[in-house]
């Protein structure tokens, strides 16, 4: 088996695309969690979130129509490729300001990046266990629990 043809068996038949994506997502969101945190007190600087959930559940979601776009200026219909989902940054409209300086609410933004470390934390520890996984196959051996 070459190669390319065992990386795409690995892409084609585990959940690492997707867990690749969502480690992504937490990168992304912890940077943009820690610049919120240090623009709280930034006179109308508006926080920025993440979204990725939204998009991935859409894509695994087997009940949702899923177009093929034969060209690349062809606009897409439906659910997206698993390649396809990523994490994207954006400002939230939210008009409030419980700083009193702009829309950063400190308390929100420790808890969120907390959360965000724990789930990256989980997520890695997750993907060392299907690399364990697959390098026993590789060599034959009996996977350790």
């Amino acid at each position: 088996m070459s190669n390319n043809m065992f990386s795409n068996a690995i892409t084609n038949n585990t959940n690492i695309p997707v867990l690749a994506g969502a480690m992504n997502a937490a990168m992304l969101r912890a940077r943009v969690t820690a610049n919120n945190i240090a623009n709280v007190n930034t006179p109308g600087y508006e926080r920025v979130d993440v979204s990725f959930e939204e998009q991935l559940r859409n894509a695994l979601d087997k009940t949702r129509l899923q177009g093929t776009r034969t060209d690349g200026g062809h606009v897409p219909i439906g659910r997206l490729n698993l390649e396809e989902v990523g994490p994207t940054a954006y400002k939230p409209y939210d008009p409030t300001q419980p700083s009193g300086v702009n829309n950063v609410d400190i308390d929100t933004e420790m808890a969120k990046l907390a959360e965000t470390q724990i789930m990256f934390k989980y997520m890695n520890a997750y993907a060392q266990g299907v690399f364990n996984k697959l390098n026993a196959a590789i060599q034959a051996r009996p996977i350790q629990q």
